[in-house]
């Protein structure tokens, strides 16, 4: 309401002063010494305010500001020779008031330059018709005025919306930011309690037992420690039952890899869920790998996940217990027990 409202009542000031230019051109007839070109000067005059006032758009296309123009151009050239300057009558010289208005239109329109050739050439065209005394009685001072106020007000006008656009790309950018930060913050706090979380119990018997641990508590601590390196690398394949199904396969003696490379931020809810729990399945299925590798897919792939069990020979799987192991998927003394693909999508 607050933008279409002005717009109406700006639309409806000029169609009625632009009725009422037609009107005193009427009103001139009895006082002209031909109405055949006064005719013509208002129906090109009609139709060129009906195109610049009532044409859809912020800003007039060119072709209509060129019409204008030509109108403003035209009118004084025709209606001039039929006009009698002793006739002591305002209403004999309208088209000098209607190119005026004609031209604040165009102003408002974002057509400046259009306006102030148009109403500088009936500016010019009027001392030279008249006289330069005529530069007062005829309303070309009116015309200069008018139409200097009208570009005054448009350049305000645009200066106040591009100041008020960067103030809401600056507002819009410290939202962005001040987002960022909460999320960071919240994000931190989050691994911390977490990590305080899985970490205090065995630091709190690490404590109480000054350090003097079982093999099978120092053990646990390695696990536990591959559990927190799991939040960080991992975080979006993890799940409770998930979680659950790797520290199985750890304290087994299987080493777990889990790698979040991304892809699965634009899963619906649902569809992470049943990720987790294809995820937690393949995983109870792993009962022969010595080296389980859990990596998402990038966007764009069918597959949001895959899975690779590797049975190793009894001395990759002691390195790979150890944590010194090679990575490398083709190594050529490891056999594949299990490969899983979970798709992005659930299939009907």
């Amino acid at each position: 309401m607050r933008v279409s409202l002005p717009a109406r009542i700006a639309i409806g000031l000029a169609a009625l002063f632009s009725v009422f230019h037609l009107v005193l051109g009427v009103a001139s007839f009895p006082f002209v010494r031909d109405v055949g070109p006064v005719l013509t000067c208002m129906v090109l005059y009609a139709a060129a305010s009906v195109v610049a006032i009532f044409l859809p758009g912020r800003t007039l296309p060119v072709w209509a500001a060129c019409f204008s123009l030509a109108t403003a151009l035209v009118m004084p050239v025709i209606a001039a020779p039929v006009v009698d300057l002793t006739v002591k009558d305002d209403s004999i010289t309208w088209w000098v008031a209607a190119v005026g208005t004609l031209m604040v239109v165009l102003v408002v329109r974002g057509r400046r330059a259009f306006a102030w050739v148009g109403v500088g050439f009936v500016t010019v065209f009027g001392v030279v018709w008249a006289g330069p005394g005529a530069f007062g009685a005829l309303g070309l001072v009116g015309n200069l005025t008018w139409v200097a106020v009208a570009t005054g007000f448009a350049v305000a006008m645009d200066r106040a919306t591009r100041t008020t656009r960067d103030f809401i790309r600056a507002e819009q950018e410290t939202a962005d930011w001040q987002a960022a930060q909460d999320a960071h913050v919240f994000e931190r706090q989050f691994r911390l309690s977490q990590t305080t979380r899985m970490a205090l119990p065995m630091l709190q018997q690490v404590i109480d037992r000054g350090g003097d641990l079982t093999d099978a508590e120092r053990a646990e601590c390695l696990h536990l420690e591959q559990a927190i390196r799991d939040e960080i690398r991992g975080r979006s394949l993890l799940s409770d039952d998930v979680r659950d199904e790797v520290m199985r396969l750890r304290r087994r003696g299987a080493t777990v890899q889990l790698h979040d490379d991304g892809g699965l931020d634009d899963l619906e809810i649902d569809e992470l869920r049943r990720v987790h729990a294809e995820i937690a399945g393949a995983l109870r299925r792993a009962r022969e790998a010595d080296n389980v590798i859990v990596r998402t897919v990038a966007e764009g792939s069918e597959a949001a996940v895959t899975i690779v069990g590797l049975r190793l020979d009894t001395a990759a799987s002691e390195s790979a217990a150890l944590g010194v192991g090679s990575d490398d998927d083709g190594d050529e003394d490891d056999s594949v027990v299990l490969w899983t693909e979970i798709p992005r999508r659930a299939t009907v």
